[in-house]
């Protein structure tokens, strides 16, 4: 089961969010409607390859891993759009269904267990992949972001009003910049979401500072590289659970992503044959 919950996070959430550039225009935003058409093709193959004794059970199991995905563009990454719920269910239950059925036709023939070679082939990549999922889903779940409205990092900028703002990089400027507000470092944002703005420039948020009162700041950014531009801006509002896990440490994130493949080598661990001792 634990190699059918890896695929099937390669399918509905990894997919969906690194894929959509290819096939769409790279200014239109990801929806949740054609993440979750991912989803709901995957989930006729899921309920066969269950293979479980019941047809009752085999559906049932599937459409819990819908479930679990409705979830996830709804609360975790909320995509933009709105998703036809009822239409969603009906055609997951009949794709469950027709899964599970197919899955219990050919309940015989088993599939061969992931071995450690997978498990670890698949720790590694969602490692890997784990950041860039979190990156996607927070831009493509973000209502507003602003590309810079009090000026450039420059020298002195002037803010309207106490609270906290966003630092952008503009362009390929590195994603890892030393800022500094009137002398204190500010907090870099672990996994900027980028790929903001337009046809004229792209921003990502890579940092955030707070100032206590309205008036005149010094900001300042060293990165090494001379063609490097930041722009001060608003902070970018990201809904869902996403909107924090781009503050997460990477290494917490990728250790998220590394959980099935660290599933898989354990289950695998457990179901060795074990050598009898003589008596």
């Amino acid at each position: 089961m634990s190699g059918r919950v890896a695929a099937w996070i390669a399918v509905t959430v990894v997919a969906p969010l690194m894929f959509f550039d290819v096939t769409h225009r790279w200014e239109e935003d990801q929806d949740v409607g054609s993440a979750l058409l991912w989803t709901l093709v995957a989930l006729p193959v899921l309920a066969a390859t269950i293979r479980a004794r019941s047809l009752l059970a085999g559906t049932a199991i599937s459409l819990v891993f819908l479930a679990a995905s409705a979830a996830l563009y709804r609360w975790i990454i909320p995509l933009s759009g709105e998703a036809d719920w009822l239409a969603v269910w009906g055609y997951g239950l009949l794709g469950a269904v027709a899964g599970a059925a197919i899955g219990l036709r050919f309940r015989e023939r088993r599939l061969k267990r992931p071995g450690y070679v997978a498990g670890v082939l698949t720790a590694v990549a969602g490692v890997l992949l784990a950041p860039v999922v979190v990156r996607l889903g927070a831009e493509d779940s973000t209502i507003q972001y602003d590309e810079g409205r009090y000026g450039e990092v420059t020298g002195t900028v002037e803010l309207p009003a106490a609270g906290r703002y966003a630092i952008m990089a503009m362009g390929f400027s590195p994603r890892n910049p030393d800022c500094r507000v009137g002398g204190r470092q500010v907090e870099k944002v672990s996994i900027p979401p980028a790929d903001y703005g337009g046809d004229f420039a792209t921003y990502a948020w890579v940092a955030t500072f707070t100032v206590p009162a309205p008036g005149a700041y010094t900001l300042s950014c060293d990165t090494g590289d001379d063609d490097a531009s930041y722009t001060v801006g608003d902070v970018p509002r990201i809904r869902g659970a996403v909107a924090s896990m781009i503050h997460w440490p990477v290494v917490i994130v990728g250790l998220l992503g590394g959980i099935p493949g660290l599933v898989i080598i354990a289950s695998r661990y457990v179901r060795r044959p074990r050598l009898s001792r003589p008596g």
